[in-house]
């Protein structure tokens, strides 16, 4: 019967032996065997993608080092994407807002420049940025720092956050407005009011920020006004189509007034013939206006002072009945003919075809007239002259 140590015996004799040298070469071949041979395979193993950047990409990165000139960014490509030379100059008020570990998006500029770098552009992402950033200004109605770089015609030429916008002429506040010029390297406090990026149009006011709550007042004057009545204003402006007024709105609830800009067209200043405004108003005096209207996209009213009294020729009929005889004064002589004001805001002609050829009349005569005709429809009243003479031939 076999003994328990030549069981064992015999199971080692039955089992190979492997030397230590023979153990080792097989351990290094399984990893041989294992090991990746290409980058391709290394990659592989790894599960991780380079990314190949092909110009005018747009490519997404976090910044590693941010340098004087130049910003470098892993990209995912074999190596990393750089911001320098002209591309950082063109962002650099961007640039300096970014940070190391901040995820960015940019624009492949070259694929690989002399240091096999990819060459990356911040442009876009610096101009959504600017964009961005005056959009949110504007929406709440933040008040920013610009400075004037250049005067024309129109206003003044300023730079917010490292970008060009302008400042019109109307857009600054009384004490500046005939001195903007002045304001050129100088600094100075605005509000955005207009940002449309498709028209590349960046507006921004003065006078938003200094008359903030001139304007306020404006604002809530305006939402009172009511269109057929009557306020109490000041001429701001005398020009040859009609009056500047300052009108005073009162503020409910309070005994302040709002002041809101109107004009006084030429033809709404009376309702006689007006030739020029000044001959009735010149600036500072105070008047009595009606509101005609609102213009809702300047905020302007329209105003008259006609209105406040009656048309005249309302009822003209009754009062110059065909064949009546009345005394005028000569308020114009044109080829055509004479035209004669009966009362204020009625004038007739007399045409040239009723007159003699050298009939010597001159503005400010009085003079006799027929009433030979009356259209109040057409504010219209033919006249003819009464002779205060017998003619030669009757002599």
């Amino acid at each position: 019967m076999p003994t328990a140590k030549n069981d064992v015996a015999e199971q080692t004799s039955a089992t190979p032996v492997v030397s230590t040298e023979e153990k080792i070469t097989e351990t290094k071949s399984q990893k041989k065997g294992t090991a990746p041979k290409t980058m391709e395979e290394l990659l592989a193993s790894t599960n991780y993608t380079f990314v190949v950047p092909q110009k005018g990409a747009t490519v997404t990165g976090v910044i590693t080092d941010k340098q004087k000139k130049a910003l470098l960014v892993d990209i995912g490509a074999k190596t990393e994407g750089i911001v320098a030379d002209k591309e950082f100059e063109a962002a650099a008020e961007y640039i300096e807002e970014l940070s190391v570990g901040e995820e960015i998006e940019a624009m492949v500029a070259s694929a690989e420049n002399s240091q096999g770098q990819v060459l990356l552009s911040l442009k876009k992402a610096a101009s959504d940025s600017r964009w961005t950033y005056f959009t949110k200004a504007y929406e709440k109605n933040e008040v920013l720092e610009a400075k004037g770089v250049d005067v024309n015609k129109g206003g003044l030429i300023v730079v917010v956050n490292g970008t060009r916008g302008f400042v019109p002429s109307s857009q600054f506040s009384k004490e500046l407005v005939g001195s903007f010029q002045t304001l050129k390297g100088k600094k100075l406090m605005v509000k955005a009011i207009e940002v449309d990026r498709e028209k590349n149009r960046l507006i921004f006011s003065e006078r938003h920020v200094s008359e903030a709550q001139e304007i306020a007042q404006k604002a809530e004057a305006l939402d009172q006004v009511e269109i057929g009545k009557n306020y109490s204003g000041v001429v701001s402006g005398v020009m040859h189509f009609g009056l500047f007024i300052t009108v005073e709105i009162p503020i409910e609830g309070s005994d302040s007034f709002g002041h809101v800009e109107g004009l006084v067209h030429i033809s709404e200043i009376s309702w006689e013939k007006v030739t020029h405004p000044k001959e009735y108003q010149k600036v500072g005096d105070r008047v009595d206006v009606r509101v005609l209207g609102i213009d809702e996209k300047t905020g302007k009213l329209n105003l008259s002072i006609k209105q406040l009294g009656d048309d005249p020729w309302t009822g003209v009929e009754d009062r110059y009945q065909v064949g009546t005889t009345v005394t005028g004064t000569v308020s114009r002589v044109e080829q055509f003919g004479v035209f004669v004001n009966v009362e204020a805001g009625i004038d007739g002609l007399i045409h040239s075809s009723k007159l003699e050829p050298n009939h010597g009349l001159n503005r400010g005569d009085k003079i006799t007239v027929n009433v030979e005709s009356v259209d109040s429809a057409q504010r219209r009243m033919s006249l003819s002259l009464v002779l205060t003479e017998v003619p030669v031939e009757y002599r």
